[in-house]
């Protein structure tokens, strides 16, 4: 018996609405190396083949008129080489292939429907045209935020006369590491070590933003974006040390290989994406959520008794006037939204590996946390990421059902497969990236696994673990910076953000990071300035009126000539309640612990 066709020939049944979908989805697989036809048409070409052959499994008719049938049938349709392997070669796999198929081949209303809930019923080709669109503007716009709000701050906190001068970072790294010191703190700025450069390095990362959200050069502009904010985190020393810096570091180096290699990207004429980077920024999305899941609950008593909003509210960083009045709820239902936070980052982060609908479910999910985490607490643009990072959950189809017609225009798919130069290439660092991320996130979860050493990455930031609020704080040390000219009368400096005033109420500042006043929550923990090692050189630069340093305050209390001494004391701040509130007009109240710095002078 020979096939009439010169291609391989594969034989189904049409009335079967499951066959009909999965035979659709084989089409965008296979192409046009293998022909379908419903067995209702050609049966009576293939005498041979009882109808009752037909009705159980899908044929397929080769060339030279061998008949394969079932899971064999359809392994080899797909072309999948390892599955083919594995079924020629591993003893069991053939018998448990073709007992699955039988198996669903005999329940295929059941399968149907659970394939409409899961896929639907679009039988489209599964494209992210929209989805990376999106991502690479949302991510264009996020390094715009992140230079832009450290511009205004950088030469407060790492200029010739800021906190911690850059340049003599870079002086101290070379006279003790030498030459591995390009290697180990990698930056532009050993090319040019001013206050120009660092100016240089902000707007261009600003120019490059824009040129990315204008879809010009993606690639190109992402790879500089990644190089030059790189070198900023590198200098900025504590002050860029967040996991949202590293973060953004992590996703734009991923999306330098998941952009169009094209000089302009547009959106109605898109080529397809790489399917490995695409799951590689997926992975990351999924180790970031379950990651910060996962450290709150082995590691602090507070989350696993679901008492840590009793808490979180009043001693976050930074927090907002909505998260003062979410401080005043009952406590079951603080205990109920750790509840929820639980299964939003350990059971919603597998929804990312599933099927079109329930990922979707989880994308709208991982969204939602992240918007009530932005109502309660400024965390710069790290919830705004996390978002980016969830519209890759979301495929064209769902975007036509979700999205007005007017916005998702036709998009026309350029059918251009990679060289086989590249496609190796794409295969290998996908591969690599995947497995060093795999090394960090596993010794993470598992600390007593002996795995393989991959300190050699940390330099470049690009390959991270993460974790918020592992340790939850239970109160708010808060420092308050003090000058005075006679040690009698003591002015205080007024941070923009940091809670000081009683009476001023928390603020919205995000997706800004004031990073002085972050860093100041950071030193409160610490008890005092001898295990802060930034400190002193901050206090000097009060004392020195350095006006770089003095443009991160709300005011100056000395704008004539800087104060003789200055000092630093430790409060414990608390939300007051709202009679406390409604009578006195205070959002914080206070108590004197100790002092945190002494008296200190220039002389």
């Amino acid at each position: 018996m020979q096939s009439q066709s010169s291609k391989p020939l594969l034989v189904y049944d049409n009335a079967c609405d499951f066959c009909r979908y999965w035979i659709a989805q084989w089409q965008h697989i296979t192409g046009d190396s293998i022909e379908y036809a419903p067995y209702q048409e050609v049966a009576t070409e293939f005498p041979n083949i009882p109808l009752s052959a037909f009705e159980d499994s899908v044929q397929l008719i080769l060339q030279n008129g061998t008949v394969l049938s079932g899971a064999e049938a359809v392994l080899r349709a797909l072309n999948n080489g390892f599955l083919l392997w594995c079924y020629s070669r591993l003893p069991g796999f053939a018998g448990v292939s073709e007992g699955v198929y039988r198996f669903v081949a005999q329940h295929r209303p059941f399968f149907s429907a659970l394939t409409r809930w899961f896929w639907g019923t679009h039988t489209e080709r599964t494209t992210f045209h929209l989805s990376r669109w999106l991502f690479l503007r949302g991510l264009g716009c996020i390094y715009l935020i992140a230079f832009l709000s450290l511009w205004v701050q950088i030469h407060g906190l790492v200029g010739s006369n800021g906190i911690l001068p850059a340049g003599q970072y870079l002086e101290a790294v070379r006279q003790q590491i030498g030459t591995e010191g390009y290697y180990l703190v990698p930056t532009l700025f050993w090319l040019n070590p001013s206050d120009a450069f660092l100016h240089f390095l902000c707007a261009g990362g600003i120019l490059l933003s824009l040129v990315l959200i204008a879809g010009f050069i993606p690639s190109f502009a992402l790879v500089s974006l990644w190089a030059f904010y790189l070198s900023l985190v590198t200098v900025g020393q504590v002050f860029l040390s967040f996991q949202w810096d590293v973060l953004l570091l992590e996703a734009g180096f991923l999306a330098i290989f998941f952009a169009p290699l094209h000089l302009r990207e547009t959106f109605t004429r898109a080529s397809q994406s790489s399917t490995a980077f695409l799951w590689l920024l997926r992975w990351l999305l999924f180790r970031l959520m379950f990651a910060s899941g996962f450290v709150k609950l082995s590691s602090d008593e507070v989350w696993r008794n679901l008492t840590a909003l009793n808490f979180h509210y009043e001693t976050q960083p930074l927090p907002t006037w909505f998260g003062w009045y979410a401080h005043q709820l009952p406590e079951w239902f603080h205990k109920a939204s750790v509840l929820g936070m639980f299964a939003a980052e350990l059971v919603v982060p597998f929804l990312i590996f599933a099927p079109r609908h329930p990922r979707t479910v989880g994308c709208i999910g991982l969204i939602a946390l992240q918007i009530l985490i932005i109502l309660t607490g400024n965390y710069c643009f790290f919830n705004l990421l996390t978002i980016v990072l969830c519209l890759l959950l979301i495929d064209d189809v769902m975007w036509k059902a979700l999205l007005p017609k007017r916005f998702m225009p036709t998009i026309h798919t350029i059918e251009k497969p990679p060289r086989q130069y590249r496609r190796i290439g794409i295969a290998v660092a996908a591969g690599l990236l995947f497995l060093l991320s795999s090394i960090r996130f596993g010794g993470q979860l598992f600390r007593e696994a002996q795995l393989p050493d991959v300190a050699w990455i940390a330099p470049f930031r690009s390959v991270n673990t993460y974790g918020l609020f592992a340790d939850m704080t239970e109160s708010r040390p808060e420092i308050i910076v003090e000058g005075s000219n006679d040690r009698i009368t003591w002015k205080t400096y007024q941070f923009r953000w940091k809670p000081g005033d009683l009476t001023v109420p928390p603020k919205w500042v995000a997706p800004h990071q004031p990073r002085l006043d972050w860093q100041m929550w950071f030193a409160a923990l610490q008890g005092s300035y001898r295990n802060t090692p930034w400190f002193l050189n901050f206090m000097g630069t009060l004392l020195q009126g350095k006006s770089e340093v003095l443009q991160l305050f709300k005011e100056n209390p000395f704008p004539d000539a800087p104060p003789r001494y200055v000092r630093a004391t430790l409060y414990d701040y608390r939300f007051t309640d709202l009679t406390t509130k409604r009578s006195e007009g205070t959002w914080w109240s206070r108590e004197w612990k100790r002092i945190y710095c002494p008296a200190i002078s220039l002389r």
